[in-house]
């Protein structure tokens, strides 16, 4: 039986098309679709054409979440649940000290005050023009 799965790993290129992903996880194309709607954290980008762009990392998702779809047989609640509790595991929270917190706060005052000034600015160069 000739398969037209690809040996590449998912690494050897930068962006993906759906056909090429669906050929290496060895599901449809709608069935990925589908799985867009269903995991949150799958968004793979749409070239000016509106064509799904897969990165690495989004092949590496997919791949884990067909693993856990079809061999270990989750539920998509089950599957969602899971690589969320294996996000939080990854990347814990950091906590701000004080000075990295009072830093951001002056950043957003400092923001929000430029904002009010092209706000004022803006009706003048508007009257002048």
């Amino acid at each position: 039986m000739i398969s037209t799965r690809t040996d590449k790993p998912p690494e050897s290129k930068l962006y993906r098309s759906i056909s090429e992903v669906s050929d290496l996880v060895g599901v449809k194309p709608h069935v990925l679709r589908y799985w867009e709607t269903q995991f949150g954290m799958l968004r793979p980008k749409k070239n000016r054409a509106g064509n799904r762009m897969y990165r690495p990392d989004e092949v590496k998702l997919l791949l884990q979440i067909k693993e856990l779809l079809y061999a270990r047989r989750f539920t998509i609640a089950g599957a969602k649940r899971r690589l969320l509790d294996e996000r939080k595991e990854e990347a814990p929270q950091v906590e701000l000290g004080f000075a990295d917190a009072e830093r951001k706060l002056l950043l957003h005052e400092v923001k929000s005050e430029l904002m009010s000034l092209i706000e004022r600015l803006r009706p003048r160069a508007v009257a002048r023009g």
